[in-house]
């Protein structure tokens, strides 16, 4: 019988991914060490977080390495339908795909004909390759209710059965359809963000390069929680083993990667705006705040990113969480530390939704 796997058991409270791979070794040759041992890879992880790793190691055993045979085993596997709450309600609609492209689904909560409220467009997590929309939905009540906004969550194709772009023109669909249908959703178009976590993360920024490169639909502010920004971290780039020893490996980031760029994560050339971290001109992107836990592989690219944000005048604003592995506020939401970077997350959203225009 397939094991079978909850939203909250994988990676985020949103739905996000279901991709992890816990494993013993990151990868990588171990540092040298300084002593007659290399520090125990949970010495870096906070307090708060420690007594989560035992279960969900034993629970991730079937899935240690990511390639195309587990993802479809963990596919069939999965459940990630997160039972929305009764209120707000949430409505499946099916709207025009990209030029060429299938329809899109999406799923809208809080939307309100005749209304003017400030809207989030959401994408999902999955490490570019696993995930749905319906995984989201008690993501987008949460927003609907904490912002009094219209929240939708966009199904974009997976790869790899999707290669760049189509996710991307999945998502830009989504956003046009907002704006040219933002009278009957009830939404004010100069308040509009986008948000993602995780590869959803990564698929906000893409959205975000793409939105200001056609200048057709302006963002006031991307939500980016522990992004997946680069293909080369795992791959060309190698890290202290600490960083990504739990749930989100560089085995996975490398199959990730791959399989939605069509060519090895890492090639010297890729698609251009497929990575948002080799986008080489990051002027004019809406502020953004990015968020990551301190030991997550994503950290590093993470930290740089916001760097060269900053570099291009861009406001950011930047949290890292010490101790914090991928998703940790997904899979112990009740620690302290998950409660202040969702508190800070959301100040930042409530800022941007009431700042005068």
């Amino acid at each position: 019988m397939a094991q079978v796997f909850t939203r909250r058991d994988l990676f985020s409270a949103a739905g996000a991914l279901g991709a992890g791979i816990l494993t013993r070794s990151s990868g990588f040759a171990q540092p040298a060490a300084a002593g007659p041992a290399s520090p125990d890879p949970m010495s870096y992880v906070n307090p708060e977080f420690r007594a989560a790793l035992g279960p969900l190691a034993k629970m991730m055993e079937p899935v240690q390495s990511l390639n195309a045979s587990s993802l479809m085993s963990l596919r069939k596997g999965m459940n990630v339908s997160d039972n929305p709450a009764p209120k707000p309600p949430v409505t499946e609609r099916t709207i025009p795909g990209p030029a060429g492209a299938p329809a899109v689904r999406v799923y809208v909560a809080g939307n309100s004909p005749g209304s003017s409220k400030p809207a989030v467009l959401h994408m999902h997590g999955g490490g570019y390759v696993i995930g749905s929309a319906s995984g989201s939905r008690r993501e987008i009540q949460n927003l609907s209710t904490a912002f009094d906004c219209v929240a939708i969550s966009v199904d974009y194709r997976l790869a790899p059965e999707t290669a760049f772009p189509g996710s991307l023109e999945d998502n830009y669909a989504a956003l046009r359809w907002m704006y040219t249908n933002a009278k009957e959703l009830g939404i004010d178009m100069k308040r509009i963000a986008i948000k993602g976590e995780s590869a959803g993360g990564g698929h906000a920024a893409a959205l975000a390069i793409a939105a200001r490169d056609r200048g057709e639909f302006p963002i006031c502010l991307q939500v980016l929680i522990y992004p997946m920004l680069d293909d080369r971290t795992g791959s060309t780039r190698e890290l202290p083993p600490y960083f990504g020893h739990y749930l989100w490996t560089p085995v996975s980031n490398r199959f990730g990667w791959s399989s939605l760029l069509g060519v090895a994560a890492g090639s010297a050339a890729v698609p251009p705006n497929s990575v948002p971290a080799r986008v080489p001109d990051l002027k004019g992107l809406p502020p953004a705040f990015i968020g990551v836990g301190s030991i997550d592989l994503f950290a590093p690219e993470d930290i740089e990113y916001a760097q060269r944000l900053l570099a291009a005048g861009v406001a950011v604003e930047l949290n890292v969480v010490p101790g914090a592995f991928h998703a940790f506020d997904g899979i112990v939401p009740e620690a302290s530390l998950s409660r202040q970077f969702a508190q800070a997350w959301r100040e930042a959203l409530r800022r941007a939704f009431t700042q005068p225009s």
